[in-house]
């Protein structure tokens, strides 16, 4: 069994790959504001954005989807009638640590149109300030 570990590092200062500039797609999108994301949200987020690309490209598998949410954060709790001491308290969940510049995710297979439409859907769902970045 593997146990993860309680630091009291709030994140990983360096990434071992550059997270500012795009690597894989055509299209990105990027973080211009600080924040946290926890597991939950990244999950439904993603479900979220593959839910509307199927209905933007029909079905069709033409898109290429990349996630580039690295989870370095572990989130921990203890009771709230608890003394103090006694440790950190068990971890509940993980999440990501957002600064300005990083690109969060990375699309190709669609059309202009289609980005600024899926662009617009996920500004709703995140509570980020986030641009939309094109390689030329």
């Amino acid at each position: 069994m593997i146990k993860e570990r309680k630091t009291h590092n709030k994140y990983l200062l360096k990434y071992k790959q550059s997270n500012h500039v795009l690597r894989y797609g055509c299209f990105g999108i990027k973080s211009i504001s600080f924040g946290r994301l926890s597991e939950k949200q990244v999950s439904a987020l993603k479900w979220s954005i593959l839910r509307k690309l199927k209905l933007l490209v029909n079905n069709k598998k033409i898109f290429q989807f990349w996630d580039l949410l690295i989870l370095n954060l572990t989130l921990t709790k203890f009771n709230l009638e608890s003394r103090m001491g006694k440790g950190k308290g068990a971890i509940y969940t993980k999440a990501s640590y957002i600064r300005p510049g990083m690109i969060l995710f990375e699309f190709s297979g669609l059309s202009n149109q289609q980005m600024r439409d899926l662009f617009s859907h996920i500004s709703k769902k995140i509570s980020l300030k986030i641009v939309l970045v094109r390689r030329f």
